[in-house]
């Protein structure tokens, strides 16, 4: 089981041009369950997070509380609600909890831009491994999550699963399970463009 470290995250971000969350230098170790427990008190369902981020080219943060850190995607056109639609899922640095409520101007560097909470909520692990139920730890070392989002913008499974897309293994598609949360009409990225914490834009920020 792959052991999740935030030395990565710290050794692309200064401090000093930037008020992201910093984390510890190294998270804990792998629980084998996606629930956490420590600094959110007792024992709750995992979070995720999506943040609007605009830097050298608008995407899409798709964070997933797993084993103590923030497992992290960048998805360039967002997550889609329609079933038919694959949306790439770059795998980037795991980031620290507490980035899940960060909103703010990043200086000059890696990431600069602004970033907003666009949807964030709790998930249940929905992942399955030839018909047999996997923990969210097991299924991201297998190439294969689905997670139940219970957000204020999406809602139902969505599927991670890891193509390797030009030799990199660090690419991933992100589907929609056709479930009741599916809605081929409906597109939030491109209308829903708001903070859900503060009620802010990237411009606002």
């Amino acid at each position: 089981m792959a052991k999740h470290d935030l030395r990565e995250y710290r050794d692309k971000r200064r401090s000093s041009n930037t008020s992201e969350p910093m984390g510890d230098a190294s998270a804990s170790e792998p629980s084998g369950d996606a629930s956490t427990t420590g600094k959110r008190g007792k024992a709750e369902e995992p979070v995720f997070v999506i943040q609007r981020h605009e830097a050298t080219n608008l995407h899409f943060d798709f964070r997933l509380e797993i084993d103590g850190v923030l497992v992290s995607w960048a998805v360039p056109k967002g997550p889609s609600l329609d079933p038919s639609t694959k949306r790439l899922a770059h795998r980037t640095e795991d980031h620290p909890l507490d980035y899940a409520d960060f909103e703010g101007r990043i200086g000059e560097g890696y990431g600069a831009g602004t970033v907003i909470v666009w949807d964030t909520g709790t998930f249940a692990n929905a992942t399955e491994i030839d018909g047999d139920s996997v923990s969210a730890s097991q299924g991201l070392d297998d190439g294969h999550l689905v997670v139940d989002l219970h957000g204020e913008k999406l809602s139902g499974a969505f599927a991670l699963t890891q193509t390797k897309l030009n030799g990199d293994p660090a690419n991933w598609l992100l589907v929609k399970v056709d479930d009741s949360g599916a809605d081929r009409r409906r597109k939030p990225t491109s209308t829903q463009n708001e903070s859900v914490l503060s009620g802010r834009g990237n411009d606002d920020i």
